[in-house]
């Protein structure tokens, strides 16, 4: 289980116990038997955001149909979010004094007709933009809960994610080029005809090395398959989708200090 899940034992069983606490029994007293048990529905459910498996998939893998799993995911996804928000770390107690690092990233999704303004022109594909907080060595401190389309500018979609007010009453904010004016810390913009200084040049390529932590820590949060590969569901579900991640990510590194 902690192969397909990413989650050790004991912390399975803590999250399955905590969803038990929340929805009682999978079926009605003298009801047919649940076709999956509560502790490997909550392990599937999981996998679906570790893997991003397909549906049929998950059945085959857990032997049960396709219908089975759908109905497990919309079920459990919402309880497992709910839950989890209370691992989530407030910013400040990851970041301490230190100067935050922002970024976007891009988790893709299918081209759906129905859905406006998905395209990324810096990645050339369709997808969310999410942006993420971070210490200096890489830790995540925070993550937009809010997905925003990804021909967003990373500028509009700080404040529109809500992370901008996660880190609001951080000391010091440091971010690349396209978040001139809405960080504290970037890098100079050449001036129209003009160089930059050997002072800015200097400058920026200290701002630019920071860069590498915060890639660090965008490939630890894609390690949920949801935002590494085409995110197959409805768009709707998928802020949901996320705020299982973001509980998942946090409740993995910190459960123990709860324990």
């Amino acid at each position: 289980m902690q192969r397909i899940t990413g989650l050790p034992p004991e912390q399975l069983t803590e999250l399955t116990a905590r969803i038990h606490h929340r929805l009682g029994h999978l079926t009605r007293p003298g009801g047919r038997p649940a076709a999956l048990g509560l502790y490997a529905s909550v392990a599937m459910v999981v996998a679906l955001h570790r893997h991003n498996l397909t549906q049929n998939l998950a059945g085959a893998f857990f032997d049960v149909s396709q219908a089975t799993v759908s109905r497990r995911w919309d079920l459990l996804r919402p309880l497992i979010a709910a839950e989890l928000a209370t691992f989530v770390l407030d910013p400040s107690e990851t970041v301490g004094g230190s100067t935050i690092l922002v970024d976007g990233t891009l988790a893709p999704t299918w081209d759906w007709k129905a859905a406006k303004g998905m395209y990324s022109g810096k990645h050339q594909t369709t997808g969310f933009n999410l942006q993420i907080a971070c210490t200096p060595a890489g830790d995540i401190a925070a993550i937009g809960p809010a997905p925003v389309p990804g021909s967003r500018h990373d500028a509009h979609a700080l404040e529109a994610s809500g992370l901008d007010d996660l880190i609001a009453g951080l000391d010091s904010t440091l971010g690349d080029k396209g978040y001139q004016a809405q960080v504290d810390i970037s890098p100079a913009r050449k001036p129209p005809g003009g160089e930059l200084s050997p002072e800015q040049q200097a400058n920026n390529t200290v701002i630019n090395s920071f860069r590498a932590a915060v890639e660090r820590a965008v490939a630890h949060l894609k390690n949920w398959g949801m935002l590494q590969t085409r995110y197959r569901a409805p768009l709707a579900k998928f802020s949901e989708a996320l705020s299982v991640i973001i509980g998942l990510y946090f409740f993995t590194r910190y459960f123990e200090a709860y324990e």
